[in-house]
Order: C-alpha cells, then structure tokens, then sequence
C-alpha cells in the first residue's frame, strides 16, 4: 500500500495544529511532538508540519517562502461541491485564505486555501461519472442531453 507524506514547514506549530484539525483533519499523537505534527487527512494522506527548524534537517536546500513563491500545487479531492466550499469557509474562519474564484468546470468544481504560513492547498470535487469516462466525453454527453 502507499502513503503519501507531504513535509511542509511552518512558523508556529500550535496555529498550524489548530488550523488543520479545524478543517476536520485529525492528528496522528504517535508522530507528533514539539517539532512536528502528522495531520491525518485519510487513511493513505499524511501532512507533516514541521517547524523551520526541524524542517531543515532534512534538507541543505533554502527555504522558499510559499507566501510569495510556489513550490508544488497540492490538490485534495472532496466528495461534494459543498464538502469543498465547507473546508475552505472553516480554514477562513480559522486563519487562512481563498484566493481567487472558485474553479467552475460543470464537471469539476475547485476551491484554493492558503494557511496561515502560506502553503496552498487545492480542494476540488469531480462528478463520478466525468472522472470514470474523462471529461471530453462526459462533456459531450451533458451536450446532447
């Protein structure tokens, strides 16, 4: 099985702690300590914040800073539009932003999250039936009926 783990750094710990379980995630208390947090977003998807401190023992490399450049574009699928807009409210709510519109495809709805240290997150939701045929021949079907 694989599990994917994705390192980011932040400037306060306990807000990021408190951020993410608002958004519903959990966090894993065997793997997080002073310098680290394992956030549970499902049983295969892990983030691991880390302080800056920690964080760069694991690399020589410098820090970019997610609040002015992007690194990667993380996307975490929801199973409904309302599941999306409802994550991206509470990480609002608890600190963070959402830039831009929302992202109306008819086939595909997504909303972008920044926390507060400023890592991005994509939330997006896809309609079974465009994700199980691709979306050229699900649109085209929504175009005949």
């Amino acid at each position: 099985m694989t599990h994917i783990f994705v390192n980011i750094p932040t400037n306060d710990l306990e807000r990021a702690k408190a951020f993410y379980t608002a958004l519903g995630c959990e966090l894993n208390p065997l793997f997080t300590d002073e310098n680290a947090a394992c956030v549970v977003w499902s049983e295969n998807i892990f983030f691991m914040v880390l302080t800056k401190e920690y964080f760069s023992t694991f690399t020589d490399k410098e820090f970019a800073d997610p609040k002015t450049h992007a690194q990667v574009l993380l996307s975490i699928s929801r199973d409904s539009r309302e599941d999306v807009d409802r994550i991206v409210e509470a990480g609002v709510a608890h600190g963070g932003t959402a830039p831009g519109e929302p992202q109306d495809y008819g086939f595909m709805y997504g909303r972008d999250l920044i926390d507060p240290d400023g890592n991005g997150i994509q939330f997006m939701y896809m309609d079974p039936e465009a994700a199980a045929k691709g979306p050229d021949a699900y649109m085209a079907e929504q175009a005949r009926a």
